[in-house]
């Protein structure tokens, strides 16, 4: 397992990193959950990313259960906050610096941690102004209740803004948690390069496009059972516009060659893919078997050649999603409760 560093921080952490966002707590059993973080562990990956809106905490639960006896000196833990947690009020949501200081010690509580390695902003609160953010996120990191602060599918602009307070409250931003895969793309635009400017990394989620570009999605036929396809508890809506999608994945079932001449699996093939942008410092992958973590971890050190990746672009051509604005669009204006 190759190591990265995250952001301009002295901070390595394992280019595929475990995330356990639809499935601890929720979609796979304890026991389950538990195999999958001991196969990650196995295969060497040192890195778990979770929130405390997963499963209303019990993701963060099941994740340090899991952990526990294990050298916490040997572990990067990641949580984050802003979606709504607990029992949901006016003040359980968003960046306000009473949520912010009440939930990483409900999430220090719950992951069995003193410290967490990094804490998350989940998303950009619009109601809340930027400098109480700021300010709380440098009180955690002071109280040493958190080493480094990053935050998840900001724009380049609130980026930007976000570095000048950080560097000003005396800590940085280091990373940034979007979603990225061969089929969206929004990302490259303006938030990788206005972060390569400030020195933040990015931590992709979903790089398999939520098990889209494995192949078992196929134009014309249902999807298989027991697939996030079929998940009744959100699965299966996160991915409804894909599936809608003939033409996609049509395109995506042209990739498997590709995959087959260099020895991977599809899965493989689309984390190795994301690994190759020199700004993305991990990549997340979730699992609801632990054999699907054996798989997973396959596509670390893998190098994909130039002519190989202007192949992929040809393959997907038109089906690829670019525009930045998505990025914007990805935090509510207004909180959720």
């Amino acid at each position: 397992m190759d190591y990265r560093f995250l952001g301009n921080s002295g901070l390595k952490i394992t280019e595929i990193t475990y995330g356990n966002w639809l499935t601890h707590g929720s979609q796979v059993e304890d026991e389950t959950a538990t195999a999958c973080v001991h196969a990650a562990l196995d295969a060497g990956i040192t890195t778990f990313d979770t929130s405390d809106a997963y499963a209303n905490g019990r993701a963060e639960e099941v994740l340090g259960a899991a952990l526990s006896g294990q050298r916490r000196e040997s572990l990067e833990i990641f949580t984050k906050v802003y979606f709504p947690t607990g029992a949901k009020g006016a003040n359980d949501t968003g960046l306000s610096r009473k949520h912010i200081m009440e939930s990483v010690d409900g999430s220090l509580r719950r992951l069995g941690t003193d410290y967490l390695d990094l804490y998350q902003a989940h998303r950009y609160d619009y109601e809340t102004p930027l400098e109480e953010t700021m300010q709380a996120f440098a009180d955690v990191v002071r109280q040493g209740k958190s080493l480094y602060i990053g935050v998840s599918e900001w724009t380049a602009e609130q980026l930007r803004d976000g570095h000048v307070l950080a560097t000003e409250l005396g800590f940085q931003l280091i990373s940034s948690q979007p979603q990225y895969s061969m089929l969206w793309r929004v990302i490259e635009e303006k938030v990788v390069p206005a972060s390569r400017e400030l020195g933040i990394s990015q931590i992709v989620w979903s790089p398999v496009a939520q098990g889209i570009l494995t192949g078992k999605y196929k134009p014309g036929h249902a999807p298989p059972e027991g697939s996030r396809g079929t998940d009744t508890k959100g699965g299966a809506n996160m991915i409804k516009d894909f599936l809608s999608r003939e033409d996609l994945l049509e395109r995506v079932q042209h990739l498997r060659p590709v995959a087959e001449d260099h020895g991977l699996s599809m899965a493989q093939l689309a984390i190795a893919w994301v690994l190759q942008n020199d700004n993305v410092a991990a990549a997340l992958i979730g699992a609801s078997r632990p054999e699907q973590v054996a798989d997973n971890v396959k596509a670390s050190g893998v190098t994909l050649e130039a002519d190989v990746l202007a192949r992929i672009d040809e393959i997907l051509g038109d089906a690829v999603v670019r525009d930045p604005a998505h990025t914007y669009d990805t935090s509510p204006k207004k909180r959720l409760v």
